[in-house]
C-alpha cells in the first residue's frame, strides 16, 4: 500500500480513447506552436497508453537537446496540460516526452531500485530516495512492487520522495 495523496474524482475518472486521442492532438497542437516560436525542429508522435495521452518530441537533434532535461521536459508537460484543460475544461493526465528522455530517465530508476533492493538485502531495513515527481514515483512503486518489495511516498511538494522496505 502506499501513501499517496488522493486526488479529487475528476482527476482520476477513466476517458474515452476519443477524449485521449483529442487530448494528444491538442498538446501536439501547442507543443508545435512552441517549436515554431523557439525555432526548433522535431517531429511529433502521439500514442495513447494505460488511460494516459502520450506526446513525444523526437528528431530535432542538438537544438532539442536544449528542452530534453527532466526540469525542461516537466515544465513542458505542466504547461501542455495546462494548456489542454483550458481547451477541453478538465484536467489532463497526458505525458510529454522530448528526445526519449523519460525512457532514459526511466532506466536510470530502475538502476536505484537496483541499488535500493541490494541495500535491503544486504540488511538495510529501508531506502530513501531523492525527490522525484509523481509520475517518476509511479515507475518505481510498480518496479519495486513487481519485485516483491514496497515502496510508499513521504514528504511533500517538491521534496516528496519513495521509501523502500522489504515486503
Amino acid at each position: 500500500m502506499t501513501a499517496e495523496t488522493t486526488t479529487p474524482e475528476s482527476e482520476t475518472e477513466e476517458l474515452s480513447l476519443a477524449d485521449l486521442e483529442s487530448d494528444g492532438d491538442l498538446a501536439a497542437d501547442y507543443i508545435e506552436g512552441l517549436l515554431d516560436i523557439a525555432d526548433l525542429d522535431g517531429d511529433i508522435d502521439i500514442d495513447v497508453a494505460n488511460g494516459r495521452a502520450y506526446v513525444s518530441v523526437t528528431g530535432g537533434g542538438a537544438d532539442l537537446d536544449r528542452i530534453a532535461g527532466p526540469d525542461a521536459v516537466q515544465a513542458l508537460q505542466d504547461l501542455t496540460r495546462l494548456a489542454v484543460q483550458a481547451k477541453t475544461g478538465r484536467f489532463s493526465r497526458l505525458i510529454v516526452d522530448v528526445g526519449g528522455s523519460r525512457d532514459a530517465r526511466a532506466i536510470e530508476l530502475k538502476r536505484m531500485v537496483d541499488g535500493a533492493v541490494a541495500q535491503i538485502v544486504a540488511g538495510r531495513s529501508t531506502v530513501e530516495l531523492e525527490p522525484m515527481s509523481s509520475y517518476e514515483r509511479k515507475l518505481v512503486h510498480d518496479e519495486v512492487a513487481s519485485r516483491g518489495y514496497h515502496s510508499e511516498s513521504r514528504g511533500e511538494g517538491r521534496d516528496r520522495r519513495l521509501v523502500i522496505s522489504a515486503a
